[in-house]
């Protein structure tokens, strides 16, 4: 299935984290709190302004971004979850 978001809002794969500790201490799934780190899947189109025109979005499908904690809606896609937020959660992009 392919989803394409609206608007200022992209779709976002966790990016799972380490199971283990640099000490090599195994850290179990109760412990585990959900990653805010992901790749861009897709985006929208941009915002809409008020003089009718879009805004094209900074981020671009492949790239890899920080977003909030409690930021955006988790979705099912193809059986493996994914986030779908706006733009303005994104905290930071990674540059490599």
């Amino acid at each position: 299935m392919k989803v394409k978001p609206l608007q200022d809002r992209i779709l976002v794969k966790r990016i799972e984290e380490e199971e283990k500790t640099k000490g090599g201490i195994i850290i179990p799934d109760a412990a585990k709190e959900k990653p805010q780190e992901g790749k861009v899947v897709a985006v929208g189109d941009g915002k809409t302004l008020e003089s009718g025109k879009k805004a094209p979005l900074t981020v671009k499908p492949g790239d890899k971004i920080l977003f909030g904690k409690y930021s955006g809606t988790e979705i099912k896609v193809d059986g493996e979850e994914h986030l779908i937020l706006r733009e303005d959660d994104v905290l930071a992009v990674f540059e490599d």
